[in-house]
């Protein structure tokens, strides 16, 4: 065994890890913004906006002098009925992600998604892509639990497999998940698939960093050799 860790489970961030959902966010906001005679950006844009959730989302594409409840409120209802009907138009899982969860299952491994996307969105997107059964459990942004990096979700999706910090690994594509991963106590693992890049993921704590999602079954069975 590496260090502390013994892994049994492992916690996916959702956005940027296990789907490519850029351009129907993207799509959405921009197509609210412009309801409502704001500009809209350009898809690259979206990878900074992405990742706190669909509030912090429509206030960071939203001009800075128009950020206020009201706004805020009509352009995240004018996301929020389009999306719901349309966040899988061209949202794909990354390439070698499936077979990545199949080997994880294949292992023993309990299977679990913590996103900041809102939990209804959240199980509607991963049953439509992975299927109902591939998680154990998946949970996103609800009333009363703060986001991540806040490690309450972590450690209550813990509580709900019935494993402890050191037996998880925690991984995502930003600097917000590998920190979540670090305050929750789990092994916080970096990748480079998603929307951001390496210098952030290291900033903020990722012991290692992988490439391919295949690359996990390794840091895996070091942990746990």
């Amino acid at each position: 065994m590496m260090g502390d860790y013994l892994i049994k489970a492992v916690l996916f961030d959702l956005d940027g890890t296990l789907a490519n959902s850029l351009f129907d966010l993207a799509f959405a906001t921009n197509r609210a913004l412009k309801m409502h005679g704001f500009a809209d950006h350009d898809v690259e844009s979206y990878k900074y906006f992405v990742g706190d959730g669909i509030p912090k989302m429509i206030e960071r594409a939203l001009p800075e002098n128009a950020r206020d409840a009201a706004t805020l409120e009509k352009v995240k209802k004018d996301f929020t009925d389009y999306y719901k009907d349309h966040h899988s138009d061209r949202t794909k899982t990354y390439d070698g992600v499936p077979e990545l969860l199949k080997k994880l299952k294949e292992m023993g491994l309990i299977l679990a998604v913590v996103t900041n996307k809102a939990e209804p969105l959240a199980r509607q997107l991963v049953s439509g892509l992975l299927g109902e059964k591939t998680f154990d459990a998946v949970n996103g942004q609800r009333e009363g639990i703060p986001n991540k990096p806040d490690p309450t979700l972590a450690l209550l999706t813990m509580e709900e497999l019935c494993v402890k910090p050191n037996e998880c690994v925690f991984i995502g594509d930003s600097g917000m998940d590998v920190l979540t991963g670090v305050n929750s106590g789990a092994y916080p693992v970096g990748e480079l698939w998603g929307y951001r890049g390496e210098a952030e993921l290291k900033a903020n704590g990722a012991k290692v960093i992988i490439n391919e999602p295949m690359e996990l079954i390794s840091v895996i069975k070091e942990l746990n050799s």
